[in-house]
């Protein structure tokens, strides 16, 4: 699950602060023969339900150091992508790509250079340079797609705007009495402690990014430096994969001038940078400002290769001949975040829970759709690419799907259901999809919850669209969903280790796992036999 929404709260700010927003931004056996009858588990044959011990072998191969964190646009996605592949092959499934089992996605990899530089210059002349990864990452793009591109060079006067909020209700203007206007705006990702828990939410982790940004936009300002300390620290270290080597949907147009690009020069800066871009004194003294004169230098250059992701698809062919050309589709995100220099315990971001753990899921329900009661329906199995990079490996399928997009009659998607408790789950998706039409698919899966012999207690807390968090943005599942599929998101929560390279094989809850993968394949099941259509 990427750490930026995909998608921002409405504004008022200017068009390209609009777009800035799309590019931050991420059971029981049915054995009924009627539409309306959902099935019942007590029939589900022994030994086919997806086993703790099947997950924790997979997932100790798929994050394991080998994969080297899984990172789209790099050799390692190919390997996670193969991996899948002949395990599928071994398993029987169909090839549903457009080379086998699979699905070329084109993209644009775009890394920094030797030659960027950030540089803080005091009024006596005394310069610093920032570590370019350690310290800041600059932004050369904003990731995904499509979206307005921040300058690649400013040289100006630094200014100070606290936490960067601006909150009536608060009864806080931070931007109070400042002319941002051709300076370097300088805001602190974290909330005061006067913020009361869901403003914290939002204003000390990622979707508190785009307001920010909104707000240097209006303000003029030639530069702006997010500095992620306090509860907003954790921010820093995928913000830093994001900019650092970004990737976007394939653009072979030519890189615009900087003269093109709408939005000021963006650097998020990491709390071992504090000291350099925070004025002495604050936030004990909150009117602390630069010296005057203080200035900074941020110069981005950057390189952009043409690369080819990989979506892995698969079918396992329905019993009834009409209905088999229709579809539940699984899902989940076989890439993560890669490689993090100077991180401990190593450096390698093993992606086990993210989303190492719904893919694997997916495996055991592919291997259990083969292995147990075929459905009348068929099962389509998508392992998406780039989910990290803004959802790219789910928009392209969405865009270009190896199956008519109609024929998907549900989509469940699994993303980090490998933590947080034993009997703990969320789902999203009855509520924040759109047009009420995933209501009937959340209403199958819990009827199948309550049948089981241990259900989950479901939280549906995240199921909103103006949840703080914005889940519901964050996953594949959405590009489905936009579609007009219902869909059904299934997550065991965040945790401590999120976006961490200590999100590692060893601290997956595997019963619980195998509960979960249990769950979908279930509420498959139940979709798959049904007459009609869950819409």
């Amino acid at each position: 699950m990427p750490i930026f929404s995909r998608f921002p709260r409405r504004s008022r700010a200017p068009r390209a602060t609009a777009v800035l927003g799309v590019a931050l931004s991420v059971t029981l056996t049915a054995c009924a023969s009627s539409g309306s009858s959902v099935g019942a588990g007590a029939s589900t044959p022994a030994g086919i339900a997806p086993t703790a011990d099947e997950l924790r072998r997979d997932l100790y191969a798929f994050a394991d150091d080998s994969m080297r964190g899984r990172e789209s646009g790099t050799p390692d996605q190919v390997r996670a992508a193969a991996f899948l592949a002949d395990r599928i092959k071994a398993l029987g499934l169909e090839p549903a790509g457009d080379s086998g089992y699979f699905q070329r996605v084109p993209l644009t990899r775009s890394e920094l250079s030797k030659e960027t530089s950030v540089v803080v210059t005091l009024p006596n002349g005394t310069a610093r340079a920032l570590a370019v990864g350690a310290e800041v990452a600059p932004a050369a793009s904003l990731g995904g797609g499509g979206g307005p591109a921040p300058k690649r060079f400013a040289d100006a006067e630094m200014v100070f705007a606290q936490y960067g909020i601006a909150n009536k209700k608060m009864e806080r203007d931070d931007f109070a009495g400042i002319d941002a206007k051709g300076k370097i705006l300088v805001m602190v990702l974290d909330a005061p402690a006067t913020a009361d828990a869901d403003q914290k939410t939002m204003y000390a982790g990622p979707n508190g990014i785009t307001g920010r940004v909104q707000r240097a936009i209006q303000m003029g300002a030639a530069g702006m430096v997010i500095v992620c300390m306090g509860k907003g620290a954790d921010v820093y270290g995928p913000a830093s994969t994001q900019f650092l080597h970004s990737v976007t949907a394939r653009d072979t147009s030519r890189v615009p001038s900087e003269d093109e690009r709408p939005l000021p020069a963006i650097v998020f800066a990491s709390e071992a940078a504090a000291s350099a871009l925070v004025p002495a004194g604050w936030p004990a003294k909150p009117t602390a400002q630069y010296a005057p004169g203080t200035r900074m230098r941020i110069k981005v250059v950057s390189t952009r290769t043409q690369v080819t992701d990989y979506n892995v698809v698969g079918i396992v062919r329905g019993s009834d001949a009409a209905m088999a050309r229709t579809y539940v589709a699984v899902g989940a995100h076989l890439d993560h975040d890669g490689i993090r220099s100077g991180q401990s315990p190593d450096s390698i971001a093993n992606g086990a829970d993210d989303d190492g753990s719904g893919s694997v899921s997916a495996l055991a329900i592919a291997r259990a759709a083969v292995q147990g009661p075929r459905t009348r329906r068929s099962w389509l199995f998508v392992w998406h690419t780039a989910e990290e990079k803004g959802l790219l490996g789910s928009d392209y399928f969405a865009s270009n799907p190896t199956v008519p997009m109609d024929s998907i009659v549900a989509q469940l998607n699994a993303d980090m259901v490998g933590r947080n408790g034993d009997d703990s789950l969320y789902i999203v998706g009855p509520v924040s999809a759109p047009k009420s039409q995933s209501v009937l698919l959340g209403t199958i899966a819990d009827s199948v919850n309550a049948a089981m012999p241990r259900p989950f207690t479901i939280d549906r807390s995240f199921d909103s669209p103006t949840h703080p968090e914005r889940i519901y943005f964050r996953s594949d599942h959405y590009n489905y969903a936009k579609k007009g599929v219902p869909i059904l998101f299934f997550t065991s929560g965040l945790h401590a280790d999120y976006h961490k390279v200590s999100d590692s094989p060893e601290k997956i809850a595997y019963p619980k796992m195998a509960r979960v993968a249990t769950f979908i394949w279930q509420v498959g099941l139940a979709v798959g036999n049904r007459m009609t259509r869950p819409k």
